[in-house]
């Protein structure tokens, strides 16, 4: 059975990125959120076993939103997704309980293998 990912990225290019890198392997794009206020909204709802987070977006940044979303379901499984590849970004990501970061632009083999990672 599938692995499902929400993407929580307002670049419509990542997520056409996505869900080619995705293809063909077992994990399908579950639900896709521009912001970090609709991945909060929707998390319940969707339960995926996986979500890719960017940083930059408009309103609510990704780390405020995948720190509110594991206080509230502690056994997400979030995965930054991101250009900015700061020591303090990793710092507060890896703080906050986020399981894994990977930089864009993003290769499949790379986003795999922190998937994988951070399903375990």
């Amino acid at each position: 059975m599938s692995k499902r990912v929400m993407v929580v990225d307002d670049s419509r290019l990542v997520r056409v990125q996505l869900e080619d890198v995705l293809k063909g392997t077992d994990y399908q794009i579950a639900a896709y959120c521009r912001s970090g206020e609709d991945a909060i909204k929707q998390y319940a709802e969707v339960n995926p076993d996986l979500v890719t987070m960017d940083i930059i977006m408009q309103g609510m940044d990704g780390l405020d939103a995948a720190e509110i979303i594991l206080k509230d379901h502690p056994d997400a499984r979030i995965v930054m997704v991101s250009s900015l590849a700061y020591g303090d970004t990793f710092d507060r990501a890896k703080a906050i309980g986020a399981k894994g970061f990977v930089d864009k632009p993003f290769h499949q083999e790379q986003l795999l293998k922190v998937f994988e990672q951070a399903l375990l």
